[in-house]
């Protein structure tokens, strides 16, 4: 910089009049600021936020010469001005380092309700300073009980509720509103609003916002989330009208085989509190007490998740969201006080939202109905508009397939009736969707219509709704059933990451169950960004573990049966380790230690010398079994506990050493070490062949994949696992816990022909199989139904499973190629994998320092592969060759350079370091 100054000024000496101008056009030039501003698991400018500790992340820009980061600096403030010279709330300075992710809070205590703005600035690796950023803002909600002056409301809507399926009571909705008037203008408006239920909430007529089914689904005898609102423009001065529907939803709805979730959960309520900043300086709060007015006869006359909703447009009350409606003839609220024992909390990840619109694609006519065809099997509701005559009910049935006859497949439903009804008021078109329910469908009967007209695909809309996050990651290739084995893994995430990740969406359950999930977390984390998803759903796991440190089969524990099993409550240690490795967020760990500690322990107390006698679903639906009908498979639970014991053992001492816990590393190392011995001893023989258990794929799996055994066992073992895939003449035998074993370890031992043939088999079982049969999704069952013999006698047959989409880590980090090496994707690796019937695959991820790419293709005995690493980062890419090829890039044969190095050359590949940037490599294989 000194020797710039000097030639600028020596350049332009005589005009000393301007020399202010000329050294300031002299000073160094900035580069390029920051970009993509989160706060925490990836929030942008968010309002109603959870925590007042958050960290701040950002991304370089992707431009030429940036490469890393040497240094940075944040400052946060509580005004605007403030920024960046003066803030008020914390200034880090210049801090020596690479870390551009989860940068602690440690300023100043940020308070409910309190807006924060933030700026950051960096200095690349030639410690040049970039401008600083644009600001970012983050609004905190309501933190604790103590800030809420509201009181819970609602009618006692058990003296007039209906009984539903097998008996349960269904609460009927309820509808309140409250008047209230203002005589200033309106600077700024939150709403801060919960249930104990579901609610839709309307201010001046205008529904506040498009969350479908707040505030969502937690352990409600633990903790109630609230969502906040800006409602500022909706807000005007004189008379206003606050307005809410509420309904039972999973609060105190049946759920969990005809139970209601909650005992003495009682009828729904809303607590809400309206917070207002008016022009001439004073707040007003209008909060849920007793001076609102509520009735349960409206047209929502019935709702439930499982069995759908009722909509009698007799019943509807034309204006009333609004100030022109009369309700002397409503009831008064009955209040109640706020349980300090229930926490509540904001709601820490993003609601459910109706995302995508799925149009009618073919219609089958009945006699009396009409059966519409999406095309798509998926989960939210269906837009109907249909001509009626006056007092007719419009029937609308959902299935997920049709039988061969062309009659509707609900066997798999069981009891869920999954059944939408509106009675029409008058003659017409009418257009409805139903508010507090969903359902899992790929087709849609209409009957009720009137019959004078012909049915039009118009007719019918599905809306597809899911917890609202975005794509992160895409993968295609060559191979149209691979493509479309990745849509289904997709639409299997889409349709089962409702509020909370559940096993099904269509039939009478619907839960979280804790095996489905563990299974499936990495490829989740790669198509979608569910950093906060799963970090909200990991603090239910914590409130609804036992005091035994035992982890509930579902969560929120819906089933109360107050067991465990191996492979599920081990969700508890997998879930928060997965997170963390592919976000780079060590307070994922934090959060989670003393749970992942408790079930460790709970873990050793049902063993005897290190073997596990632990309760076990085990490999479920393991194909194949040799008792017929035997859901478990044929695994021995004892070696499936002791396998999953030793394995989260390891997990834990590693968490330990990332939060660098050095004793407690060191007590689970030695654990894990121990459990390991006493494994092999148990459960396999000299020769590293299965003993004292049924000799499966699963078991062998499971021994390699989570490292159990010692080197010399491990060598003798994979002959055993070869023999056994041989034997099966090359297809899987593995249910929900080996089948995301089988890919790793194959990859492992080098064996990626043998798992290309695997992954690509047409016939059960196998993933091709479901999609020759039509399959638009995940199945729970490898076998859920054929065109030759119809569907699996079983009726607990989803097909809408992700379970088995867990291949996709696979298809991205070995197909594609994409994977991390270091936690956070800080360190890449890119090593693509071509095989079987591929010639091309391309993969793209929106990792936390940016955009990774892997696009390869074969010509001939070419292999062309492009690259882009973001910056910050470095990878290795490896690329497949034979001895003596030649490597090229961008056509220029490759030795080395300062951007790529070559660190190793092998038979069958080159491996190569390279620095932030797009590349394109060419390697002729000979």
């Amino acid at each position: 910089m000194q020797k710039k100054t000097l030639k600028c000024i020596c350049k332009n000496i005589i005009i000393c009049s301007v020399s202010l101008l000329f050294s300031i056009s002299c000073q160094e030039k900035k580069i390029a600021s920051p970009e993509s501003l989160s706060i925490s698991e990836g929030f942008i400018n968010p309002i109603g936020f959870y925590d007042a500790t958050p960290t701040f992340s950002w991304k370089l820009p992707i431009e030429r010469n940036i490469e890393s980061q040497s240094a940075y600096q944040i400052v946060v403030a509580s005004n605007l001005e403030s920024l960046p010279d003066n803030p008020d709330l914390w200034n880090t300075e210049k801090e020596l380092s690479s870390q551009s992710t989860f940068i602690e809070y440690k300023g100043k205590p940020i308070t409910s309700g309190q807006k924060v703005y933030w700026q950051v600035r960096y200095w690349d690796q030639n410690d040049q300073s970039s401008t600083w950023s644009e600001a970012s803002t983050f609004e905190m909600g309501l933190l604790s009980n103590d800030d809420w002056k509201a009181k819970w409301i609602g009618l006692d809507t058990a003296k007039d509720s209906i009984k539903g399926t097998n008996g349960v009571i269904i609460n009927t909705p309820q509808y309140l509103r409250k008047k209230f008037e203002l005589t200033s203008d309106v600077i700024s408006a939150r709403l801060y609003i919960t249930a104990k239920g579901v609610f839709d909430v309307h201010l001046n007529g205008e529904d506040v916002s498009g969350d479908v089914m707040p505030p969502g689904w937690t352990p409600y005898n633990k903790r109630i989330e609230t969502l906040t609102y800006d409602v500022t423009d909706l807000i005007v001065s004189g008379e206003n009208m606050i307005a809410i529907e509420l309904a039972s939803g999973w609060h105190s709805g049946r759920l969990g085989w005809n139970k209601t979730l909650w005992e003495n959960s009682g009828s729904p309520k809303v607590l809400c509190q309206l917070e207002l900043f008016l022009k001439d300086g004073s707040k007003k709060t209008i909060i849920s007490d007793n001076t609102w007015k509520a009735t349960t006869k409206g047209p929502i006359r019935f709702t439930e998740i499982y069995d759908g909703e009722t909509y009698d447009a007799n019943y509807e009350m034309i204006n009333w969201t609004t100030n022109n409606f009369d309700d002397k003839k409503w009831s008064t609220v009955i209040t109640s006080t706020i349980d300090e024992q229930v926490k509540l909390e904001p709601k820490r990840h993003a609601a459910v939202k109706a995302k995508l619109q799925i149009p009618s694609k073919g219609i089958i006519k009945t006699e009396n109905a009409a059966i519409f065809d999406l095309k798509q099997n998926m989960v939210g509701v269906a837009v109907v508009k249909a001509p009626m005559k006056k007092g007719d009910t419009l029937r609308m049935r959902f299935s997920e397939m049709l039988q061969p006859d062309g009659t509707f497949y609900t066997d798999n439903y069981r009891s869920a009736k999954s059944t939408d009804y509106y009675i029409a008021s008058k003659d017409g078109m009418i257009e409805w969707a139903p508010k507090f329910t969903f359902h899992g469908f790929r087709y849609v009967e209409l009957s009720g219509f009137d019959m004078s007209q012909e049915p039009m695909n118009e007719w019918v809309t599905g809306v597809v709704q899911y917890s609202d996050f975005e794509e992160h990651g895409t993968f295609t290739s060559s191979h149209n059933k691979l493509n479309q084995l990745q849509s289904n893994i997709v639409w299997g995430l889409r349709g089962n990451f409702f509020d909370i990740p559940t096993d099904c969406p269509q039939r009478d359950e619907r839960l979280g169950w804790t095996g489905d999930a563990q299974v499936f977390v990495p490829t989740s984390i790669f198509n979608a960004d569910v950093h906060a998803f799963w970090a909200s759903w990991l603090q239910s796991l914590t409130e609804a573990q036992y005091e035994n440190g035992g982890i509930p089969f579902v969560v929120p524990d819906a089933l109360k049966n107050n067991k465990v099993s191996s492979g599920w409550g081990d969700a508890a240690v997998i879930i928060p380790w997965e997170v963390y490795y592919r976000t780079g967020n060590v307070t994922i760990l934090k959060d989670n230690f003393e749970m992942m500690k408790a079930w460790v322990a709970h873990h050793q107390s049902v063993t005897n010398k290190y073997i596990s006698d632990m309760n076990s679903f085990s490999d479920w639906l393991q194909p194949f079994p040799k008792k017929e009908n035997n859901r478990r498979g044929d695994t021995s639970k004892n070696l499936i506990s002791t396998a999953y014991f030793g394995y989260v053992t390891k997990l834990t001492a590693q968490t330990a050493k990332v939060l660098g816990k050095s004793e407690e590393q060191a007590k689970y190392e030695a654990l894990s070490v121990a459990i390991c011995k006493a494994f092999e001893k148990e459960f396999f023989d000299e020769n590293g062949e299965i003993q004292n258990s049924e000799k499966t794929q699963t078991a062998y799996l499971l021994a390699l994949g989570f490292d159990l055994l010692s080197p010399e066992i491990e060598e003798k073992a994979i002959p055993h696992l070869l023999d056994k895939i041989k034997e099966a003449d090359n297809h899987l035998r593995t249910g929900f816990l080996g089948t995301p074993l089988l890919s790793k370890v194959l990859d492992d031992i080098g064996e990626y022909e043998l798992m290309y043939e695997i992954l690509f088999k047409e016939t059960y079982p196998s993933w091709f199989y479901s999609i020759n049969q039509g399959a638009t999704t995940m199945w729970e069952r490898w076998n859920s139904y054929s065109k030759k013999e119809g569907f699996n006698k079983q009726r607990m047959n989803s097909l809408n499973h992700y379970a088995y989409g867990a291949i996709g880590q696979w298809m991205y980090e070995r197909i594609a190629g994409i994977a991390p090496l270091e936690a956070g994707y800080k360190k890449i690796r890119i090593a693509p994998v071509p095989g079987n019937r591929l010639t091309s695959a391309s993969s793209s991820y929106d990792s936390p320092y940016g955009i990774i790419k892997s696009i390869w293709k074969l010509e001939g005995s070419t292999f062309n592969l492009e690259v882009t690493i973001p910056p910050n980062t470095t990878a290795i890419v490896r690329i497949p060759s034979k001895q003596q090829s030649k490597i090229y890039m961008d056509e220029a044969e490759l030795v080395s350079s300062d951007i790529v190095k070559i660190v190793e050359i092998v038979d069958d590949y080159m491996e190569l370091e390279v620095l932030p940037g797009t590349y394109k490599f060419k390697s002729i294989l000979q």
